[in-house]
């Protein structure tokens, strides 16, 4: 908080084995830090949402920004934006000189579009890389290509605005700029889905009928003309040609 006045958000550069030297000192943390003005809108978001799901009724801003885990948040409603432009995600009512507040969901998707076409032009306008070359854009180009849409723009834009949102308003944002998808699932083959199936494969075809007589076969084919003669002979009361090379058995006198 700036003074009470203005919220800045803070970002910080850090590397290992780094340290400030300030004066006769070593400062351990080394860290370099970056204030941005931010919109107290963003923050306040959270509660005013809590509250609608919780009560839905109209409440005094002191009764809906309340935290126990941050006692401090009570502080955003010191900025001096916060009461000029509250009425852009609110229904307001005022009694007497009271004022009473509730979350409205048509108000902040609009308000929330004029975010992302503000951001949009100054994507453009600082040459930022969106769209499927802004992964390679430090070693490719410096420039947005011929190829970026505006789509892409806004994409981009509604990923940076996502970041501050509370859970369901991003992807209720998305159909409120009726962004496409940015790609759509892969379909797989056939054959791929019946691998991870559970039902065990099963073969489409009988193959055993290929391979009845399958050796005989073979073996007769590459028998030649003089084998097959052989084959016809007569062997009963011949011996085997290795039974002459074995060992010989003695003879009982």
């Amino acid at each position: 908080m700036n003074n009470g006045q203005q919220l800045c958000e803070l970002k910080a550069f850090h590397e290992k084995c780094r340290s400030w030297f300030i004066g006769q000192t070593v400062q351990q943390d080394g860290r370099l830090l970056f204030a941005s003005p931010a919109d107290p809108l963003f923050f306040l978001l959270y509660y005013l949402v809590k509250a609608y799901k919780e009560q839905g009724k109209f409440q005094p801003l002191e009764q809906i920004v309340v935290d126990e885990e941050f006692p401090s948040c009570n502080m955003l409603l010191k900025c001096n934006q916060v009461a000029q432009t509250v009425h852009h995600i609110t229904e307001e009512k005022e009694i007497g000189s009271k004022k009473f507040y509730k979350y409205s969901k048509e108000k902040t998707l609009a308000w929330l579009k004029k975010k992302v076409d503000q951001t949009v032009n100054v994507l453009k306008s600082s040459n930022i890389c969106v769209g499927a070359g802004v992964q390679s854009a430090n070693f490719i180009r410096s420039k947005p290509g011929p190829d970026v849409k505006e789509e892409d723009y806004t994409h981009y834009a509604h990923g940076l605005i996502s970041e501050y949102l509370p859970e369901d308003l991003p992807e209720e944002l998305s159909k409120y700029l009726e962004l496409p998808e940015l790609s759509s699932p892969i379909h797989e083959p056939p054959v791929k889905k019946r691998r991870v199936s559970d039902t065990p494969l099963e073969a489409d075809e009988d193959y055993t009928k290929f391979n009845s007589n399958s050796k005989n076969k073979k073996t007769n084919s590459k028998l030649t003309a003089a084998q097959k003669s052989l084959a016809k002979v007569d062997k009963s009361g011949m011996k085997n040609i290795s039974s002459f090379f074995g060992p010989k058995s003695k003879v009982s006198k």
